[in-house]
């Protein structure tokens, strides 16, 4: 009899174990779950936190008129028809073919040069004339756009300079509508750039090495 009460009390305390291991088990998993929530939770806030930085970071939309000079530059900025119009003037006489056939006309303007010049671009000072690696590509209405060597821009190498016009003959463009890109040396108006939105400078470099 003593025997028989010890067995069950021996199978009692087994049963107790067992049921407190499992309760154990079960308690680390839902522990597990809360947490991965909580690192879910976590992990969702700092997406949405840099989602948010990224779009704070994001270049702002331009204002009407608006050109962005940017790229390889040091100090990237942006300019408008009023900000030329106070900067020195230069005028140039141009004769080109376009669709509408031969065009002349009275262009007065900033150069080019003097508009990237103050971005500050990035060339290689180490390299000899390491400016003539240079590039820029400039966008306008439309998303048309053309590229230019830094040497046809820069009067070191150049004998014309590409202006950013504000006024045709005489008649000064709207606001809205930004300057025009003119290149006296240009037999073809293709590069007249018209809207003018966005000046990019660049270097030829990353493009050359890595095509070898």
């Amino acid at each position: 009899m003593t025997c028989g009460r010890q067995n069950q009390r021996r199978a009692g305390l087994a049963l107790a174990a067992a049921a407190l291991l499992l309760a154990g088990c079960g308690q680390s998993a839902e522990t597990k779950g809360a947490d991965g929530a909580k690192d879910g939770a976590k992990g969702g806030a700092a997406a949405g936190a840099s989602a948010s930085a990224s779009a704070k970071a994001s270049v702002a939309p331009l204002g009407p008129g608006e050109v962005r000079v940017g790229g390889e530059v040091a100090k990237p900025y942006s300019v408008t028809l009023a900000d030329l119009r106070k900067l020195p003037q230069t005028s140039v006489e141009v004769r080109f073919t376009s669709a509408k056939g031969e065009q002349r006309h009275t262009y007065q303007g900033v150069p080019l040069h003097d508009v990237l010049k103050t971005a500050e671009p990035r060339f290689d000072a180490a390299r000899k004339n390491g400016q003539l690696r240079g590039f820029v590509s400039a966008t306008g209405g439309g998303d048309y756009r053309a590229v230019f060597a830094w040497a046809e821009i820069d009067p070191g190498f150049a004998k014309s300079q590409v202006l950013l016009a504000v006024s045709e003959d005489g008649v000064a463009f709207d606001d809205a509508a930004g300057p025009r890109l003119v290149v006296p040396q240009d037999t073809k108006g293709g590069r007249y750039v018209s809207e003018l939105n966005q000046l990019w400078v660049g270097v030829v470099d990353p493009v050359v090495d890595g095509a070898k």
